[in-house]
């Protein structure tokens, strides 16, 4: 069957996102993650509480959700989080909450790096595919400001992110609804991302072809050795390598 449309993961694929250099700073004599530091800020700045209570608060609740929402795939919105934080620490502050939330937001943003080809790269594909985008986040404003930053939202005939959808990769609901959005069938997708669970078991399973990017993936032999689901179909370091892999015809080579 011939590819028709192409999806994307958006971190480490689209765009990248440098966890590993989040800025640190010096805060109660400690060296901590300044996305940390800084939203204990905005919630000292209105009640006092106790540094090492709200990182124990953050673990546990982060805990609790990683069993009722994770385990089953189910998305997580960063404002759902922090409102929980919240209230566990017994504050009830809805402005505090979204505060929060722009201001990690924020600190996300800034470590994310653009790769100043992948919009060429994209508008080739488009002269021939439908184009989305397919991913895990948990805050679609700043998905699409990511997006829109990188020149490559108006490339996108759908944006599929999992806060809005509800469910995260690699639970079928959220491939579904990129084909229902695409209007194309399993078989005529081809969904590229650097996660083997989530971007190839997961599209796999439905009976969509997938490419495995590994330009952020340390020791892809590795890593695939340990993968104990399906392969994915094609392993590319660059974006720019689909359009070698899907001829102008449109059925993959």
């Amino acid at each position: 069957m011939p590819i028709r449309a192409i999806s994307f993961d958006l971190f480490d694929t689209l765009v990248d996102l440098l966890t590993e250099t989040i800025p640190r700073e010096e805060y109660q004599g400690r060296s901590m993650p300044r996305m940390l530091t800084r939203l204990h800020a905005l919630i000292a700045e209105k009640t006092p509480v106790d540094f090492d209570d709200y990182l124990r608060t953050m673990k546990e609740i982060d805990g609790e959700f990683r069993q009722s929402h994770y385990s089953v795939h189910r998305e997580l919105p960063t404002l759902d989080r922090f409102e929980a934080l919240l209230a566990r620490l017994g504050i009830d502050d809805p402005d505090l909450a979204h505060s929060m939330v722009e201001a990690h937001m924020n600190g996300l943003y800034a470590q994310v790096e653009f790769l100043d080809h992948h919009r060429a790269v994209l508008s080739g594909l488009k002269e021939t595919y439908r184009l989305g985008v397919c991913s895990n986040f948990s805050h679609s404003a700043t998905a699409h400001r990511v997006l829109g930053a990188a020149g490559l939202e108006d490339l996108m005939d759908a944006i599929l992110i999992s806060d809005a959808v509800g469910f995260r990769k690699p639970a079928p609901k959220i491939f579904q609804e990129t084909l229902k959005a695409l209007n194309v069938e399993p078989g005529e997708l081809l969904h590229v991302g650097d996660r083997l669970g989530a971007d190839v078991a997961g599209p796999a399973a439905l009976g969509i072809r997938t490419a495995w990017i590994v330009r952020r993936v340390g020791d892809p032999r590795s890593a695939l050795a340990e993968h104990a689901d399906p392969p994915p179909d094609f392993q590319i370091s660059d974006l720019a390598e689909l359009s070698a892999l899907i001829p102008t015809e449109g059925s993959l080579s």
